[in-house]
């Protein structure tokens, strides 16, 4: 069976003509995730654990914080497994507009929640039930979307065009970062009672907006082609699990150290940098900013690079590059200067993690046979994010707390990127490779 199906006849010049609409199309509908989704882990680095954990000591407040977030993270496979069988039998397109209106419900009613002064724990447990949500959304969204825009391009832009949703990650991180930077400028009672909501209730326009564009893209191409042909599948996971299991355990192992390394920076040195060294909260979040700014630049072009080297080659030296600059990065970050902090999270941002992250669409897609992409692909980035994403904060502030030092957790991302460059290099190649 071939891991690409070839495109419907009659269809390749429509396809070229719409190809750019339907990458802007996934870009949008992510970057809105993405800024719901990590709307949440910013507040938990910031506020959650004074609102809906007051009870704890404060690093034990924070770690239940990073354990909500981390809930959503452990949700996300479940969400592949849900949007991925539906998406493989009803259709990518009408997946993709659910994923984003349940995504959009879950974080306008965070942005509602009673905290823990008003209504005891029943707030910490509504809070984890809304993120698990947000999960559910969220491991839907990403696979449909790379496929959404890969299936839909020519193979000599694949990876390019493949890349377009990959962009909608650091835009969601600049509306997300950026929303915060705003109402942290409020004064400190302010913020805490109710300018931390603004950014979650604010997102319900992005919602709307998404939703109406997705409406208006067409399905994918290969998609209806498994229609015409009737090869789509009864439980399509079975299939991955029982047929695919070795493309499947290696785009786990691949996604492994992308997700840690943006988790560890997206969530963890936020916090690191706030509670340890001394940074006032504009000040980790302008790093943030400035690393998000460059990504959105630095994700096509390493698109683009993929399509000339190959998506699986650029794959392997990104992750050799991270596991050499991982512990360097991390010393800068705790090395308790702002500028130095600032230039790590910069190139951890917009170097290290778009090596990796912008061939994902074109090479995971290989992977698998077109009946069978989106549990494959949905199922091995999700359950890479909960076992790395998701316990990326969790494990960055137990390290640091037995050691006093960040340096190990460089050490555990080094590692990581060295599983990374491994399992691309076992993976099939793609069409230009």
């Amino acid at each position: 069976m071939n891991s690409i199906a070839p495109p419907l006849q009659g269809t390749a010049g429509k396809k070229h003509q719409s190809v750019w609409k339907i990458g802007a199309a996934t870009m949008v509908g992510t970057a809105i995730e993405a800024f719901d989704f990590l709307a949440y882990g910013t507040a938990a680095a910031l506020v959650f654990n004074k609102l809906f954990f007051p009870n704890f000591d404060p690093t034990v407040g924070t770690l239940a914080a990073f354990g909500t977030f981390a809930s959503g993270m452990l949700a996300r496979p479940l969400g592949g497994i849900i949007f991925g069988h539906y998406g493989d039998r009803l259709g990518r397109k009408s997946m993709l507009t659910l994923s984003l209106l349940m995504m959009g419900i879950c974080t306008v009613l965070i942005g509602m929640l009673p905290t823990y002064e008003s209504i005891g724990l029943w707030a910490a447990v509504l809070l984890v039930l809304l993120r698990i949500g947000q999960g559910l959304s969220f491991g839907g969204e990403l696979g449909g979307a790379m496929l959404m825009a890969v299936e839909h391009a020519p193979p000599k832009w694949r990876s390019l065009v493949g890349s377009m949703p990959q962009m909608g990650a650091p835009i969601g991180v600049l509306l997300s970062s950026g929303a915060f930077a705003l109402v942290t400028q409020l004064p400190e009672s302010s913020f805490l009672s109710w300018g931390w909501r603004l950014p979650f209730l604010a997102s319900a326009v992005l919602i709307v907006l998404g939703v109406f564009i997705r409406m208006k893209v067409e399905e994918s191409p290969e998609f209806m082609q498994v229609k015409v042909h009737r090869k789509t599948a009864v439980l399509p996971a079975r299939e991955v699990v029982v047929a695919h299991l070795k493309p499947l355990l290696l785009t786990i192992g691949g996604k492994l150290a992308e997700v840690t390394l943006i988790y560890t920076v997206l969530v963890f040195s936020i916090s690191y940098a706030t509670s340890r060294l001394g940074f006032s909260r504009s000040d980790a979040l302008h790093a943030l900013i400035a690393g998000s700014a460059a990504m959105v630049f630095t994700i096509p072009a390493s698109g683009w690079l993929a399509d000339k080297v190959g998506a699986r080659r650029l794959y392997v030296f990104g992750g050799l590059l991270l596991a050499l600059m991982a512990v360097p990065l991390f010393q800068a970050i705790g090395s308790g200067s702002l500028t130095a902090y600032t230039v790590a999270m910069v190139l951890a941002l917009s170097l290290n993690y778009p090596l990796m992250f912008a061939p994902q669409s074109n090479l995971y897609a290989a992977q698998f046979p077109a009946e069978l992409r989106y549990s494959g692909i949905s199922i091995g980035i999700q359950f890479a994010a909960a076992i790395g994403g998701g316990l990326a904060p969790i494990i960055a502030a137990t390290l640091v707390a037995k050691y006093s030092s960040i340096v190990p957790v460089g050490v555990y991302v080094a590692v990581l990127g060295v599983v990374a460059a491994v399992s691309a290099w076992l993976m099939r190649p793609t069409a230009n490779e």
